[in-house]
């Protein structure tokens, strides 16, 4: 790794720049505006799925987010180019955002379908939505469980650039397969291709598994990793030039 290359840094300073703006002018709604809502939620704009990366929840999200993009980015801007690098940032963040909704919408989808079942009319489920508060009866069919995660699916928007960081690192470990990374909690350092299997493994098993640790976003982890993957792989087939 090198200087920073110039996508890499306009990437991180419009990051830096909408992280410090709604803090300074919270009255522009620059959150709710451009997080990425529920597609029934009445928050949700089909531009989400673009701006939500530029996005961050915390100062701890936005560092590792932006020290991702530095580290594994920048040797790729180098080998592909400006613009190549660029498509396939917002390819990997779009699909990420995508592919999250899709799974969120399936399970969304499952609980409401139940509560149809057992006879709730769709004003009786929006009540719920709207409150939070339900007829205890509805937990002989529904779990409590459930029913908080259909509140929060509807409730709780979308930041961050880990989508389309994982796009990156995928493409990163496909270039540069022998590369040896560390993760901090376990310093051991292990090369990239298998280092990053095993980290999109985790997200899937957290994912699926629903045992993760606080409100992490795992399938657009997960979603940002297939479509760099798919990306970085026809590349590699094609042997695809830089875009100058």
């Amino acid at each position: 790794m090198g200087r920073i290359t110039d996508a890499v840094k306009h990437i991180i300073i419009i990051n830096i720049f909408l992280f410090v703006a709604p803090q300074l002018a919270p009255a522009l709604g620059l959150d709710s505006l451009f997080a990425l809502y529920f597609p029934k939620n009445p928050n949700f704009g089909f531009w989400q799925f673009l701006t939500h990366m530029f996005m961050h929840g915390g100062f701890a999200h936005i560092l590792f987010n932006m020290y991702g993009l530095w580290a594994f980015g920048t040797p790729l801007e180098q080998m592909w180019g400006k613009n190549k690098f660029i498509f396939f940032y917002l390819s990997a963040g779009l699909g990420a955002g995508i592919i999250y909704t899709l799974v969120n919408y399936y399970q969304f989808s499952g609980v409401y379908d139940q509560l149809i079942s057992i006879g709730l009319s769709n004003n009786d489920i929006q009540n719920i939505l709207s409150t939070g508060s339900y007829n205890n009866q509805i937990l002989e069919y529904v779990s409590e469980a459930q029913l908080a995660e259909f509140y929060a699916t509807y409730h709780t928007p979308a930041v961050g650039a880990s989508g389309a960081v994982y796009g990156i690192l995928v493409a990163f470990g496909m270039a540069f397969p022998n590369a040896k990374l560390a993760l901090i909690f376990f310093p051991v350092p292990i090369a990239a291709k298998y280092f990053i299997p095993l980290i999109i493994l985790g997200d899937l098993f957290f994912g699926i598994t629903k045992y993760s640790v606080g409100n992490v976003a795992h399938f657009a982890h997960v979603g940002g990793a297939l479509i760099g993957f798919i990306i970085a792989w026809y590349w590699k087939q094609n042997q695809f030039k830089r875009w100058n």
